[in-house]
């Protein structure tokens, strides 16, 4: 009776147990059906400038200071570099000794005239005189303001030795060095400009799939394990170079990479149908791939093949099953 008790005991507490425990949740369902997609195809393409623009040097002289290397980013009109010229400098020299003494004569000239004004009033001296002295102090007036011009146009040529950045951009090359000799109009360094394209070259076969604004996107796997990014082609180049057709895209963020750096990118070849799903609906195990299938009010575990990524704007993680599942099949998501 003792164990009788204890049975009937724990029946009831399972029931309670039983009673109090939620309703499972229903699992989020898919249902495959079949989609038309662009058939991509693999083509490399290059991270380049829109242009390259070098920074010139405005007057001659020899180069005391460069203040950017290779890879540097300059906005436009930054100093990157400055260019002395040592005959510049003398003549600034010469001409402040020749404006010290051309200010003493003026100086002089001032008191002449002033004394000169007092003696022609009191009648000691006749007017001529004081004519005389007017002049001398125009001469000497007007020669100090031509001199103070002719050193305002030197210090303005010693300013001109300040290189300036012509844009925004990425120096890509320094052409001199410091001590280098340069006359005015030679580059010192070459800049390329913000607005970085993407230089595609497609074979001819699928290039009259091209046309502007169609949508590219770059490999995930090519931007150190980033999301793919998309991108709009601007201009398909109408000549066919080496059986390959040039175009350029505009790809938001291809500032941050090298010039030059080629990367691989997917563009349509043309549509065909397939069946894409999320990427969270697969599991693998041991090396195979299954999706859970719902069949009436069982779920089994299929094994289906897994073709390449496919993702788009809508389905980031879309990925492409090419055989072990078709149209109609509800799958569960694990």
């Amino acid at each position: 009776m003792r164990c009788m008790a204890r049975y009937l005991g724990l029946l009831a507490a399972f029931a309670a147990i039983g009673w109090s425990a939620t309703p499972a949740t229903a699992a989020e369902t898919l249902v495959v059906a079949r989609q038309s997609i662009a058939d991509e195809k693999a083509v490399f393409a290059t991270v380049e400038s829109t242009s390259v623009v070098p920074a010139r040097g405005r007057i001659g002289g020899t180069v005391a200071q460069l203040k950017v290397r290779e890879g540097d980013r300059v906005a436009a009109g930054q100093a990157i570099a400055t260019i002395g010229d040592e005959k510049l400098v003398l003549q600034m020299k010469s001409l402040d000794a020749q404006i010290e003494a051309l200010q003493a004569q003026a100086n002089q000239a001032q008191l002449d005239f002033t004394r000169t004004e007092g003696l022609v009033e009191r009648g000691i001296l006749p007017r001529i005189k004081l004519d005389e002295q007017r002049t001398a102090l125009n001469v000497a007036d007007n020669g100090l303001r031509a001199r103070t011009a002719e050193r305002a146009v030197i210090n303005e040529q010693l300013n001109q030795g300040q290189v300036l950045a012509p844009a925004d951009g990425r120096v890509l090359k320094r052409l001199i060095t410091v001590g280098s000799v340069v006359l005015a109009g030679d580059p010192i360094v070459t800049v390329a400009q913000q607005n970085f394209k993407l230089r595609l070259r497609v074979p001819e076969r699928h290039a009259r799939f091209l046309k502007a604004g169609d949508k590219v996107r770059v490999d995930g796997a090519e931007l150190a394990g980033e999301a793919s990014k998309w991108g709009v082609v601007d201009l398909v180049y109408p000549q066919i170079e080496e059986g390959r057709v040039i175009a350029d895209a505009t790809v938001e963020g291809l500032g941050e990479y090298f010039v030059g750096d080629r990367l691989r990118v997917w563009v349509a070849a043309g549509t065909r149908t397939a069946f894409v799903i999320p990427s969270g609906y697969v599991t693998s195990r041991f090396g195979i791939d299954y999706v859970r299938l719902r069949k009436g009010d069982e779920t089994v575990d299929v094994p289906v093949q897994r073709g390449r990524d496919m993702p788009t704007p809508s389905l980031p993680d879309g990925l492409e099953i090419l055989s072990g599942i078709q149209a109609g099949d509800q799958l569960v998501k694990p």
